[in-house]
């Protein structure tokens, strides 16, 4: 089981690489150097028919104009930071204001739009990719240099992917980083995501501004349209009328507090195909986006794009989190090494 390697492109005059893992069951993951996005996750329906499970194009050129960061890993940071604004140890700091103002997803050239170093590697138990990057000390206004590590990793033996990041920085900063794969389990886009079904253990989520930025208030979500511990339709949130969900576009664009979840996954179901995803990690919080701002003038390999085509489950730590002492810490101190991972499990429902 190796990780095979077709040339993508060239970005500012750097190659980039296209890498396939697949596994033993068929199951494959393809992903390339620019930004580490992800392009495709091929996994078996009901009836065993392998079928993309996440939105992607065919070229660079088209990743390069995306504003979706489609299967990318944002950072810096992950999420808005309002104003861009930041103090570590007793400096402050104005980082890159790429959304209205504020800073969002590590800024223009955050993680998303830069060529790391790749090394594929093979394991007893499977393969993957370890991607590189050293973030210079200033980039997007960050402070610090940082040394920053992404590893993809499939077993051969399950169709499962593991992401695990790995970071060190020489200064104070700010470390916040997350994929921003657009799941869809239908296969190769045949239907949106409203009727899949999403269950999500979170008992709290946060309440955010007209701008998209948390206020600080961390709500239960007991009685409202953000209770999915039982599980429910996007459907229902797209067409709720509840404030929180018509001001993020109709439908989720929330972090939901996972603390007290107690290890319990994510699972996210397409009855139509049979396909499920569990995603288990050892992040606090995870943004839930259901590709409400997704349409516009433009394909994902042939289909238009439309509102809620895909669906976001971004694990990371609060946004936003230095203007809210109630937040956890994404400060990373100097020397310090930071470590997170998250797995994406496919499977198919039983048969009755």
């Amino acid at each position: 089981m190796t990780a095979e390697q077709q040339a993508f492109g060239k970005s500012d005059g750097q190659p980039v690489t296209l890498y396939t893992i697949k596994n033993e069951q068929g199951f494959q993951v393809s992903c390339i150097n620019y930004g580490c996005i992800i392009t495709e996750i091929l996994a078996p329906d009901q009836s065993g028919k392998m079928e993309n499970v996440v939105l992607g194009f065919d070229s660079l050129e088209e990743y390069e104009r995306d504003v979706h960061y489609l299967g990318a890993v944002a950072g810096r940071f992950a999420g808005r930071i309002k104003d861009g604004a930041a103090e570590l140890a007793g400096t402050s700091y104005r980082l890159g204001r790429n959304a209205n103002g504020h800073h969002l997803h590590g800024g223009a050239g955050g993680f998303h739009s830069v060529v790391w170093n790749a090394a594929p590697f093979e394991e007893t138990d499977g393969a993957g990719v370890d991607f590189t990057y050293k973030s210079p000390d200033g980039e997007e206004g960050y402070p610090g240099n940082l040394e920053m590590t992404v590893r993809y990793f499939v077993k051969h033996d399950r169709n499962e992917l593991i992401i695990s990041y790995n970071g060190t920085s020489d200064q104070p900063t700010l470390l916040n980083p997350t994929n921003h794969a657009y799941f869809n389990l239908s296969g190769d886009l045949k239907r949106d995501v409203l009727d899949h079904h999403l269950q999500l253990p979170g008992e709290a989520y946060l309440e955010l501004d007209d701008e998209l930025l948390p206020t600080g208030r961390i709500l239960p979500v007991v009685g409202t349209v953000f209770d999915l511990r039982d599980g429910n339709k996007i459907r229902r949130a797209a067409e709720s009328e509840d404030p929180q969900t018509r001001l993020a576009g109709h439908g989720y664009d929330h972090p939901f507090v996972l603390e007290q979840a107690e290890g319990s996954a994510i699972l996210l179901t397409d009855e139509e195909s049979g396909r499920t995803l569990s995603v288990a990690t050892t992040e606090p919080a995870v943004v839930l986006y259901t590709g409400n701002g997704l349409g516009g003038p433009y394909s994902l390999r042939g289909t238009p794009a439309r509102n809620h085509l895909g669906l976001c489950l971004e694990t990371q730590k609060l946004p936003d989190s230095l203007r809210h002492q109630n937040f956890s810490s994404s400060v990373l101190q100097a020397g310090q090494r930071y470590h997170s991972e998250t797995s994406f499990s496919f499977g198919v429902l039983d048969k009755e």
